[in-house]
């Protein structure tokens, strides 16, 4: 192989990946999600009720923040680095399940600053991104 190649493909292998996938998104948020924020993301999953802080309507994230999805903080949410009291304890925190799951990829915050995250956390939040209503 001409080494032009090579380097493209050794290159294309280092990068972070930049596609999201939502269709993995809305699994990873059926499995760890919708206990508590519902099948529909509206806070209404059969877990709420024993919570002592109501689960958000995850999707009006984006109206809550003036029309702009919040990315870092949801990332920051989901993998711990700004824990949510819900039941005299930490939102379950999935960051350390998430980790080492391939390689980071980028996200873009509204601004265009990106942001690496585990591929499946940023699959979750392209998910919840897509489902604002």
């Amino acid at each position: 192989m001409k080494p032009v190649i090579w380097a493209a493909l050794i290159a294309m292998a280092a990068a972070p990946a930049l596609a999201q996938d939502t269709a993995e998104g809305a699994l990873l948020y059926e499995a760890y999600c919708a206990a508590c924020h519902g099948v529909e993301a509206q806070g209404d999953g059969r877990m709420a009720e024993l919570l002592t802080i109501e689960p958000t309507n995850l999707t009006q994230l984006s109206a809550r923040n003036g029309g702009e999805f919040p990315t870092l903080q949801v990332i920051r949410q989901i993998d711990g680095r700004d824990p949510i009291l819900a039941h005299g304890g930490d939102m379950p925190l999935f960051g350390r399940w998430f980790e080492g799951q391939g390689p980071d990829v980028a996200l873009a915050t509204g601004a265009g600053q990106p942001i690496l995250a585990p591929r499946p956390i940023a699959d979750l939040v392209a998910f919840l991104e897509e489902i604002q209503e």
